[in-house]
């Protein structure tokens, strides 16, 4: 019990911490035009669906334990699917953005270092919750937030050279090349999830 009570109270944090994100990204994008900003707003919108599908999905299973297995599965197909639509959107914006002008990016920069620090503390409480008790709505968000990390880190230094050369080449690659692999990141773990959510039918 108070391990469901632990998976419930992080994926509750989740929400929370996860919820001023794409908030804060929208009214960056007021002043700052990245492709990587962009699709970083995306991303985190479709991402914060998910964590909260996530969070009513467990809530429910810890009170309807008889149909848990098809909830479960229902849930981390949502995650799977979200992922691979957050993935997608930000390839075509990566693709056929033509701002060349990136604007002001310091907001997107500061949420995507806070991103790092946050949500690699969220992967491994998720990995620690989920060795001590196998779940698999906690293994999903697992993976999801080792995917959230990685992601920020790419994020993190194309704004960066966004911030420090705004006018070089180098930035401009780092931030369509970052963007393009964050969503190839994305469409692949969702791929992963979904698979596996239908091997387990």
């Amino acid at each position: 019990m108070a391990k469901e009570k632990s998976g419930e109270k992080t994926l509750l944090l989740s929400v929370i911490m996860s919820a001023p994100g794409p908030l804060i990204l929208g009214l960056g994008l007021l002043s700052g035009r990245s492709t990587t900003q962009i699709a970083d707003f995306v991303r985190r919108n479709s991402e914060l669906l998910a964590i909260i599908v996530a969070y009513i999905t467990y809530k429910i299973t810890m009170k309807k334990p008889e149909n848990k297995e098809n909830i479960e599965r229902f849930s981390n197909q949502f995650v799977g699917a979200m992922m691979c639509l957050g993935g997608t959107l930000m390839m075509l914006i990566t693709l056929f953005s033509e701002n060349t002008d990136k604007g002001n990016v310091i907001p997107a920069l500061i949420i995507a270092i806070m991103g790092v620090i946050a949500n690699t503390l969220f992967w491994l409480k998720y990995a620690k919750i989920n060795c001590a008790e196998p779940n698999p709505i906690i293994a999903v968000q697992s993976r999801l937030y080792r995917a959230k990390s990685l992601v920020d880190w790419c994020i993190t230094i194309a704004l960066l050279s966004v911030v420090f050369m705004p006018a070089s080449p180098v930035s401009y690659w780092l931030d369509f090349v970052g963007s393009i692999i964050v969503a190839a990141y994305l469409v692949w773990c969702g791929i992963k999830t979904l698979k596996e959510a239908k091997n387990n039918l």
